[in-house]
């Protein structure tokens, strides 16, 4: 065996279906909510936000969608994407387990997020819509949206994370490449911004807030629609090209994973990858064990409570449960911008619920220690994002050295890192620090979750 294995598909193997997850589970997912009326929200109540062909993927409970062609020939600008066998971090390790990971660094953007990106501009150009807004955090999101709408011919406007816009001017740069306009955020563009500022002139910004602005943007303005990278069910429905892909390189390679390891922030790429693996684990297929890493200083599954609450921080979205930190809920600035959200995709939310997934947190610095020995192992240097789901597959590789055990594990590489130098110079030169949030402003921001009645 070589020091390394690539595992390719051709471009006809590119998935024709999306997998929606919801057609598999053995309890159905908790409406989402008017605020107003504490009533299930319809596709009239959305309508303001998003196209109606994703709307109706938002909730259908089909288990395939079909992927419309225009959509699957931009895929294949970087579709699909390599499975690698990392061999020689396996034997930096001295594990006896196998480690296979899943590279979405290799997309024009440089990470997992054009899966859906393409998708979101394809159904707006086809909806007539002109512009969209959205936000990002590290930029990943951000540069997806603006590649995608490039390609159909759409004006985007960024609202990214103030702290983010600051550390990663090149991801800010790339987006502009792309003929996107980049705000940071809390900005003055918007009321809610205006709002922020007025109270907290150097206030860091995240994600919700950001979220704020972008929704403010879109329901003040009939030719603009909103479209978010990750949380949603739609988004999370696109991203299952990256785990339906994986199953077709596993059988190539006669290995199927005992554990699969994925970074959560919204749950986007973590979903991508392991949500087809739980679909056929339902369907009464193999049922590898589903680990979920988060950063420790923002730690919605494994801190967060699981009940409805605000998508963002201004309160201008409907309810969703789901585990969260309060809408409210500021997280440090540390380098892993796109994990920096308060709460966690309704859908693996209610998948923790029913224990078939797990969650286990990690500080920046650990992971930053796993990114680098990765890349003098591969030679790939992961975004701070992919660097969770490489220390947890570190983690698990370890765990089967000491127990003597011959497993197989499998991870989403969902981003590259070479916009990121900042942060690894950091930690090169010692100076990265572990972040710690305030434990008094997220007891506050629970103690401000919405009251929500018990259904009848």
């Amino acid at each position: 065996m070589g020091e390394q294995t690539k595992y390719l598909l051709d471009e006809s193997r590119i998935p024709k279906r999306w997998y929606n997850i919801q057609a598999d589970l053995p309890k159905p997912l908790a409406p989402v909510l008017h605020p107003g009326t504490m009533k299930p929200v319809g596709p009239d109540d959305l309508a303001p936000l998003f196209p109606m062909a994703l709307i109706m993927q938002e909730v259908t409970t089909e288990r395939e969608i079909d992927i419309p062609e225009p959509v699957r020939d931009i895929y294949r600008l970087w579709r699909p994407s390599p499975l690698f066998r990392a061999h020689r971090l396996e034997k930096a390790l001295g594990t006896p387990a196998k480690i296979f990971y899943k590279y979405e660094g290799v997309s024009p953007a440089g990470s997992h997020k054009p899966n859906t990106a393409v998708a979101q501009a394809f159904y707006n150009r086809e909806a007539g819509i002109k512009r969209l807004s959205t936000e990002t955090g590290a930029g990943q999101w951000g540069s997806s949206l603006a590649f995608a709408g490039a390609l159909f011919g759409i004006d985007v406007t960024v609202f990214q994370v103030r702290v983010s816009y600051d550390q990663k001017p090149y991801r800010r740069a790339l987006m502009e490449s792309y003929g996107a306009r980049c705000l940071p955020s809390p900005s003055t563009e918007t009321d809610y911004g205006r709002s922020v500022l007025a109270k907290s002139p150097d206030h860091p910004g995240s994600l919700g807030i950001a979220i704020s602005e972008a929704v403010e943007v879109a329901a003040k303005n009939d030719d603009t629609k909103y479209a978010l990278g990750s949380v949603l069910n739609h988004v999370l429905l696109h991203q299952t090209v990256v785990g339906l892909e994986a199953m077709e390189q596993l059988k190539m390679a006669d290995a199927w994973p005992d554990v699969i390891v994925g970074c959560t922030g919204g749950g986007s790429n973590f979903a991508g990858i392991t949500f087809p693996f739980i679909g056929d684990g339902l369907r009464g297929g193999a049922k590898p064990r589903i680990v979920a890493v988060e950063p420790a200083a923002c730690p919605s599954l494994t801190r967060g409570k699981f009940a409805y609450d605000f998508g963002d921080t201004g309160h201008m979205t409907p309810l969703a449960k789901m585990h969260t930190l309060g809408s409210t809920f500021t997280p440090p600035g540390f380098h892993a911008g796109g994990l920096r959200y308060h709460g966690m995709a309704p859908l693996v939310s209610h998948l923790k619920e029913l224990n078939l997934i797990e969650a286990v947190a990690y500080h920046q610095k650990e992971c930053f220690a796993a990114g680098i020995q990765f890349a003098r192992s591969e030679g790939i240097l992961p975004a701070p994002e992919a660097n969770h789901a490489v220390k947890g597959a570190i983690e698990e590789a370890l765990r089967c050295k000491r127990e003597g055990r011959s497993e197989t594990i499998l991870f989403n590489l969902c981003g590259h890192g070479h916009f990121d130098m900042a942060a690894y110079m950091a930690y090169s030169a010692g100076t990265l620090t572990d972040q710690s949030y305030s434990e008094q402003e997220l007891a506050m921001a629970l103690a401000g979750l919405p009251s929500v009645p018990e259904p009848a």
